[in-house]
């Protein structure tokens, strides 16, 4: 084997269990299992994710490995998340990482969860990373936030949603327009034949570089009310439009606050992650920015974007090289902060 260290990668933070080996930089061996009975309620059921990741997390963990085509005597280390997340979901998977470091007798390694999506840019693939200082717009179902990156260790964050987070934007409204969970993806869909400006929905004025999505949700709601009570068919008859003035009025607020955090920090480095990031029209839309403002523009490989363990391990990689290792009695932490 080759001397380039190899970490296990844990990630059980919410209705994803996955699993990951890292040689180096490389990835071996990606693997997830979706937990699909959370679409009969419309959202995660966090008793029913915990009992799932307790039935996926050895199938997954040995897969992964027989994928990268290694042996378990070959890990060095495992990385797993320890927060924030569901806290159920997070004892999972930091049970079972525990229990195979003292197995294996190696290093165990805690990461944070929102740390890794931005680390994952890092994974070796041939593809341009992002250079140190750079600003990090983190998109998900549960986090909005801007980073920024000083180095693997050196995160601040520099704005965050006071309220809700654009991924949950996303799939509420597309739950009020009775798509399937979750619905980010499909308003996606739907939205690129759509008409972006057919309708308007009211904006959040907060200063500084922090979001809020409440409002625009509430707007979001009363609008499509007020228009099936017009026409029971309104929904259907205007589904493209809906979809593609939500998620333009969503987006908007995401850009407009990161072109605030690259004037205020100078920094022409510029990184998304998270879920939401795998957004087509968010994509888009950064890629036009980025040559008009004529900054670097950095986006992760798509499996890389929703939760996965390859992020967990790169993450893994950096606290390894700095024998950064944590002790068995650390808990997981559904709030953890950077």
């Amino acid at each position: 084997m080759s001397k380039e260290s190899i970490i296990l990668g844990i990630e059980s933070s919410c209705d994803d269990t996955s699993a990951a080996i890292l040689q180096g930089k490389k990835i071996l061996s990606n693997v997830i299992a979706n937990q699909e009975i959370h679409q009969q309620y419309g959202g995660v059921v966090p008793e029913l994710a915990s009992r799932a990741h307790q039935q996926n997390i050895i199938p997954v963990v040995n897969s992964s490995i027989k994928k990268a085509n290694i042996k378990k005597e070959d890990i060095d280390a495992i990385a797993f998340t320890n927060g924030p997340g569901l806290l159920g979901s997070l004892l999972v998977g930091s049970s079972f990482a525990k229990s195979f470091a003292i197995g294996m007798d190696i290093p165990l390694i805690t990461i944070n969860h929102l740390q890794a999506h931005i680390l994952a840019h890092f994974i070796d693939e041939g593809n341009a990373i992002p250079k140190f200082p750079f600003l990090c717009l983190t998109v998900s179902g549960g986090h909005t936030q801007i980073v920024k990156v000083e180095s693997s260790n050196n995160m601040q964050i520099i704005g965050s949603t006071l309220d809700d987070a654009a991924g949950e934007a996303f799939d509420k409204s597309a739950k009020i327009l009775g798509l399937p969970y979750p619905g980010g993806p499909f308003i996606d869909k739907h939205a690129k034949k759509g008409n972006i400006h057919a309708f308007t929905f009211g904006k959040p004025k907060i200063k500084k570089l922090d979001f809020s999505f409440s409002g625009l949700k509430t707007s979001i709601l009363y609008k499509i009310q007020d228009g099936v009570k017009e026409n029971s068919d309104f929904i259907k008859e205007n589904l493209e439009d809906l979809c593609a003035s939500i998620q333009y009025a969503i987006v908007s607020i995401l850009l407009n606050k990161l072109q605030k955090a690259i004037k205020q920090t100078g920094i022409k480095q510029i990184a998304i992650a998270g879920g939401v990031s795998a957004n087509s029209y968010l994509r888009d839309q950064l890629e036009n920015l980025a040559k008009k403002e004529k900054f670097d523009f950095f986006i992760p490989k798509f499996e890389y974007c929703t939760d996965n363990a390859a992020m967990v391990a790169i993450a893994g990689y950096f606290k390894f090289s700095d024998k950064n290792f944590a002790q068995q009695s650390e808990s997981p932490s559904a709030r953890l902060l950077f």
